[in-house]
């Protein structure tokens, strides 16, 4: 069975970071690229990260400067560093996998397999 589980999630003042994880399992980690996607009540999802199988990362333009992503291929887990958050960065943020290295770049957003989420709130 396919598992992604994020945590790292909590209530944060403006300006402060966190860490998000995402624990995968289910699927060889390894070749597949994980991206990692967020959601505010009543807006669109959007991107905010992805690394590929090859460790390039690309990441969505709010988020360059700020936030970090990398991978640990020996633990199938990625993380998210949100370095001087701001109140508009609060949504359910989801990682999410797919084997094919093109999605974070197709419409929509084509990923297989996604987690559930977890809450990020940034207060000012």
């Amino acid at each position: 069975e396919v598992q992604l589980v994020e945590s790292g999630g909590g209530l944060v003042q403006a300006g402060g970071s966190l860490r998000l994880s995402c624990a995968a399992s289910g699927f060889t980690f390894v070749d597949y690229t994980i991206g990692w996607f967020r959601q505010a009540p009543g807006k669109e999802r959007e991107r905010v990260s992805c690394i590929s199988a090859h460790t390039y990362t690309y990441y969505g333009d709010f988020a360059k400067g700020r936030f970090t992503m990398s991978r640990d291929n020996d633990k199938n887990m990625v993380y998210l560093q949100l370095n001087n958050l701001k109140p508009e960065d609060t949504a359910v943020y989801y990682c999410a996998a797919d084997v094919d290295g093109s999605a974070w770049f197709r419409r929509g957003f084509p990923f297989t397999y996604w987690g559930q989420g977890t809450q990020v709130t940034v207060s000012s």
